[in-house]
């Protein structure tokens, strides 16, 4: 019986591996850029957020002809390695293919790493709106109101995006969030492919990216020598965020912040 389920499993990773490199195909084109507007900012609370969580959409976008920005709110200090967490995150935008002009980095002192360090949606929508206006941004991918694993850095800068959307309703700014999965679905690798195409069948207003290069997504985080610990080579094998993603679009007529 054992022998059974673990060849089962096997054939299940198999064929996701397979869909991955053979028949991988993204339906956000004509979703997420349905306008036609590409100036694109990913805006995360730590370096390696965007390898960790973002790389299949960040795959995407500079598999097109979008303008690419990150926006990255502290360097990561919680552990006195901000400026090596800073360094590090250049290089995994350079494997990632982002511009390194495009990325911007704060080390701002109320908007530092860690639990319990929590950060003002006012200060972070002041600084989307600042960049949002000095790079023509059109379209915005953050977290969403869990931030994956529910970290308040994380839930903050979610919040932070959207009281911009809610505090700049005249902007033709959209913006996308990633959605958290719960504790099976994070853990089972390309094999969430497959759920994610289904769970979109019922929710028609998610969309659905497939990782078409998974071994960048390991390249990139690895750039991230100082968190390339053991139990962090595991998370990226095994988390289904390495091989797809699935975004909602954020309601900024949502009451989250009231």
């Amino acid at each position: 019986m054992v022998v059974v389920f673990l060849s089962l499993i096997v054939v299940i990773w198999v064929a996701s591996f397979f869909k991955i490199f053979f028949r991988a195909t993204s339906i956000s084109r004509a979703t997420i850029l349905d306008d036609g507007k590409k100036n694109v900012m990913f805006v995360i609370a730590h370096p390696d957020d965007e390898s960790m969580f973002f790389s299949p959409t960040i795959n995407y976008f500079t598999s097109t002809a979008c303008n690419l920005h990150i926006l990255c709110f502290s360097t990561g200090n919680a552990d006195g390695m901000g400026s090596i967490r800073d360094q590090e995150l250049h290089r995994a935008c350079a494997v990632l293919k982002v511009p390194l002009q495009q990325l911007k980095i704060l080390d701002h002192p109320n908007l530092q790493d860690g639990f319990g360090q929590l950060w003002s949606h006012d200060l972070l929508t002041e600084i989307i709106e600042e960049e949002v206006t000095n790079h023509y941004i059109h379209t915005i991918i953050t977290f969403d109101n869990y931030g994956v694993w529910g970290h308040c850095n994380h839930r903050d800068v979610h919040r932070g995006v959207l009281k911009f959307l809610q505090t700049n309703s005249g902007r033709n700014v959209k913006a996308w969030e990633l959605v958290s999965l719960n504790i099976f679905r994070k853990y089972c690798g390309p094999v969430d492919i497959w759920l994610s195409i289904l769970s979109a069948k019922r929710h028609p207003s998610k969309v659905i990216i497939i990782n078409k290069q998974p071994w960048k997504s390991f390249k990139a985080m690895a750039q991230h020598l100082s968190q390339w610990v053991w139990f962090r080579k595991l998370f990226v094998l095994f988390s289904s965020y390495t091989y797809v993603n699935t975004l909602d679009r954020i309601n900024p007529e949502s009451n989250e912040l009231l």
